[in-house]
C-alpha cells in the first residue's frame, strides 16, 4: 500500500521522484505528490487522483531542487483529498509515511498542547510535528529521528527532509519495507527495488526497526537502538524494461499471456531435467518429521494455499490447515509440536502474512516462505524460502503470480509424496509430466480468448454472480469470483457447488449468471447435476469443463470452453485462466480501471 520514493541527486529531483511514483502505481493509491528543497526551504506539490493530475500541477507550478521525497497515497486516515494528500510538512520537516500509526491521537493531542497546529486528518502529520518540536529544541535532524521514531507505535516506512539540509534524507522502517539505492554521487530511497529500477541495481534493504541517514555519499544505517550498524547491498535483476506493457492494451492483460513462460520458469527451477523430477532446495524441515502443516495467506494467496490442503492431503497424506493471515494469530492457534508453517505472499511484504509467520516462528514453528520477491521482508524473516519465478507484477489483480504460486505449491506437494512415500514413483512421474505440460495447455486457453470475450459481454450486463467448483476446483471458483468483483465490480461469490442446495440457490433466476468449473473427473456427474438445477431456474450457465465433460453436458449450457484433457492434479493452473480472462474482459467492456481498481492496492503492508 502506498508508496515512497526518496532522492539526492545531481540533477533536479521532481522528475525522477514522479518516475518512482509512476512505478509504484500499481500499489493503489488516490492521491500523490512531492517535497523538495528549495533553496534550503521546504516546496511542496499535491494532488487528489492519479499522478497525472500532480503532473498538471508540476506544470503549472515546477518544483525546482534536486534533494526531495514522493509518495502515493492510500487513504487510512482521512479522506483521500489534497489537503490529507503526503508530504506532510511543516517549516523545518517534510515527511512521507506508509502504514499506520498507532498512538497518533495521543501525540497529536500533546503537540497540540505545545501550540503544534495540524491541517490535515492524517496520523502522519504527527510525525512532522513530532521532528518539529525536537528541532525547536535544538536537535540535528539525525538526533531528531533517533528521538521521534521510539515514541510511534505501529507499522511504518518513513522518508524526511529537513529545511536548511540540502544533500540529506532520513528513512526508518518498522513493519513495513524500504529499500536503500546506492547511485554514482547519488543516493536513493524507495518502498521497494522496483521504485529504483531505473535509477540503479545496488539495493539495501533496512531491517525490521532500522533507520538511515542519507547523503549524496552513501549511507549510515542505524539500528532500532540507535546503534550504526552495518547493512549489506545486493544487486537486484530488475530492471525500467522489465516493467512495460509490452504492446498489451494493460498490464494485467500482459501478465495473464506471460503466463505459459512464468509456470515454465518456476516449473524449470523445481524439476531437474535429467531424472524430470522434482529436486528442490534444502528445506527448514523434514517431511517425515513433520505431521501437520499450516499454510496461511491472505487474498488470491490464501486460494492458492486451500489448492495446496487438497494437494498435500489427497496425494501427500499429510494433514493440512489453512488459515487467513488477518485471523491466524488472533486465534492464538495451539501449534502442533511436529508441525511447521507455510506462507505465501507475492510482494513478500504482507503485513498480516509477515505478522503470522513471526508469531509461529517465535513459538518455535519451523517457518517456510513462497514468494516472488527473495529480498523482501517475510523472505528474509522464513527459515526457508522458495520462489516463485513471476518477474514484476503490476496489475493490482494477482494473475501470473496465482499460478506462479500454484506451480511451487504442487511441487512440494510432490516432493512430500514422494519422501513420505504415498505415492509410487510411476504416479509421481506422470504427475510430474502432467505439471510439466501446464505451459503449453495455458498457451492453448489463451487462444481461445475471442470465445471468452463474447461470454464478456453478457456478464458485464449483470448485478451478482455465483462461481462454483467441487473438490480442487473450490478454490478456483472463490479465485475467479474474486478476480471479477476486484476489477469489473460486479458482486460475486464463490461456492461449494455442493452447497448449492443449502442455501445459495435461492439466489437464482434469469438475472443471475453462474460460472461453474468442471473439467471431467470423479466429481464431474456431481457438479453437472448442479449445473442441470441452475438451469432449471432460467439462469445463464456458463462452464469451463474438458472435451469430455462438454459432451456429457445434455442440454448444454448457455456457453461452455473445453480445455485441453489434463490431468486433474494440474487442472487448477490452466482452469484459473479463463476466469482470469473473463473477469478481465468483463472488466473491460464496463470501463473500470483495470490495473488500478478502486480502493485497491497491491501490496497491502497494514493490518
Amino acid at each position: 500500500m502506498c508508496g515512497i520514493v526518496g532522492v539526492i541527486a545531481k540533477r533536479p529531483a521532481a522528475g525522477l521522484l514522479l518516475e518512482g511514483l509512476r512505478r509504484l502505481e500499481y500499489r493503489g493509491y488516490d492521491s500523490a505528490g512531492l517535497a523538495t528543497l528549495e533553496g534550503g526551504k521546504i516546496a511542496r506539490r499535491r494532488a487528489r487522483g492519479k499522478i497525472r493530475a500532480l503532473e498538471d500541477r508540476l506544470r503549472e507550478e515546477p518544483l525546482p531542487g534536486v534533494t526531495g521525497i514522493g509518495h502515493t497515497r492510500w487513504a487510512t486516515h482521512g479522506k483521500p483529498n489534497e489537503a490529507n494528500a503526503h508530504p506532510h510538512a511543516t517549516g523545518q520537516v517534510a515527511v512521507v509515511h506508509n502504514g499506520i500509526i498507532e498512538n497518533y491521537k495521543e501525540l497529536r493531542r500533546e503537540l497540540e498542547q505545545k501550540g503544534c497546529v495540524f491541517q490535515s486528518e492524517t496520523d502522519t502529520e504527527t510525525v512532522a510535528h513530532l521532528l518539529s518540536v525536537y528541532l525547536r529544541e535544538g536537535a540535528s535532524p539525525a538526533e531528531a529521528a533517533a528521538k521521534a521514531l521510539p515514541r510511534l507505535e505501529g507499522a511504518f516506512a518513513l522518508a524526511m527532509i529537513f529545511a536548511g539540509h540540502e544533500g540529506l534524507v532520513i528513512g526508518a522502517r518498522r513493519g513495513s519495507p524500504l529499500a536503500v539505492g546506492h547511485g554514482e554521487g547519488e543516493m536513493y530511497l524507495g518502498s521497494d527495488a522496483l521504485a529504483l529500477a531505473p535509477l540503479t541495481s545496488r539495493v539495501t534493504y533496512l531491517e525490521e526497526g532500522d533507520w538511515a541517514e542519507l547523503t549524496a555519499d552513501g549511507a549510515v544505517f542505524h539500528d532500532a537502538g540507535n546503534n550504526i550498524v552495518s547493512r549489506e547491498a545486493q544487486q537486484t535483476a530488475l530492471s525500467g524494461a522489465m516493467i512495460g506493457k509490452a504492446g498489451y492494451r494493460h498490464f494485467m492483460l500482459k501478465e495473464i499471456f506471460e503466463q505459459p513462460g512464468v509456470v515454465g520458469d518456476t516449473l524449470a527451477s523445481l524439476i531437474d531435467p535429467e531424472t524430470g523430477r522434482v529436486a528442490l532446495p534444502d528445506l527448514p524441515f523434514k517431511w517425515n518429521a513433520i505431521q501437520k502443516i499450516s499454510i496461511v495467506a491472505c487474498g488470491t494467496a490464501y486460494y492458492a494455499a486451500k489448492t495446496a490442503k487438497y494437494w498435500f492431503e489427497q496425494v501427500a497424506g499429510l494433514p493440512v490447515e489453512v488459515d487467513i493471515a488477518s485471523e491466524y494469530r488472533y486465534r492464538s492457534p495451539p501449534l502442533h509440536d511436529k508441525g511447521a508453517l507455510m506462507v505465501i505472499s507475492q510482494s513478500g511484504e504482507t503485513a498480516d502474512t509477515l505478522a503470522a509467520l513471526r508469531f509461529a516462528g517465535e513459538r518455535g514453528q519451523k517457518t517456510l516462505a513462497v514468494v516472488n520477491v527473495p529480498g523482501s521482508s517475510i523472505a528474509r524473516a522464513a527459515d526457508g524460502v522458495l520462489q516463485t519465478h513471476a518477474g514484476p507484477e503490476i496489475g493490482v489483480a494477482s494473475t501470473k503470480a496465482f499460478t506462479a504460486q500454484l506451480a511451487v505449491l504442487a511441487c512440494l506437494a510432490l516432493d512430500c509424496a514422494r519422501t513420505r512415500g504415498a505415492v509410487d514413483e510411476t504416479r509421481l512421474d506422470a504427475l510430474t509430466q502432467a505439471l510439466r505440460a501446464v505451459p503449453g495447455h495455458i498457451n492453448a486457453v489463451l487462444q481461445k480468448s475471442a470465445s471468452i470475450r463474447e461470454a464478456a459481454q453478457i456478464l458485464a450486463e449483470a448485478r451478482d454472480m455465483l462461481y462454483l467448483g467441487r473438490g480442487l476446483y473450490y478454490p478456483i471458483a472463490l479465485e475467479g469470483a474474486l478476480k471479477l468483483k476486484e476489477i469489473s465490480y460486479i458482486h460475486a461469490e464463490g461456492y461449494a457447488a455442493g452447497e448449492l442446495k443449502h442455501g445459495p440457490i435461492a439466489l437464482i433466476d434469469e438475472d443471475m449468471p453462474v460460472v461453474v468449473v468442471a473439467p471431467h473427473d470423479a466429481l464431474f456427474e456431481k457438479t453437472a447435476s448442479n449445473i442441470q438445477e441452475v438451469m432449471a431456474r432460467g439462469a445463464k450457465v456458463l462452464v469451463v469443463t474438458d472435451e469430455k465433460g462438454a459432451s456429457s453436458l445434455d442440454p448444454p449450457p448457455f456457453w461452455q470452453l473445453a480445455l485441453p484433457e489434463i490431468d486433474p492434479f494440474a487442472a487448477p493452473l490452466v482452469c484459473v485462466v479463463p476466469l482470469q480472462v473473463l473477469a478481465y474482459e468483463t472488466a473491460l467492456a464496463k470501463g473500470t480501471d483495470v490495473d488500478q481498481p478502486r480502493n485497491l492496492a497491491k501490496s497491502v503492508t497494514v493490518e
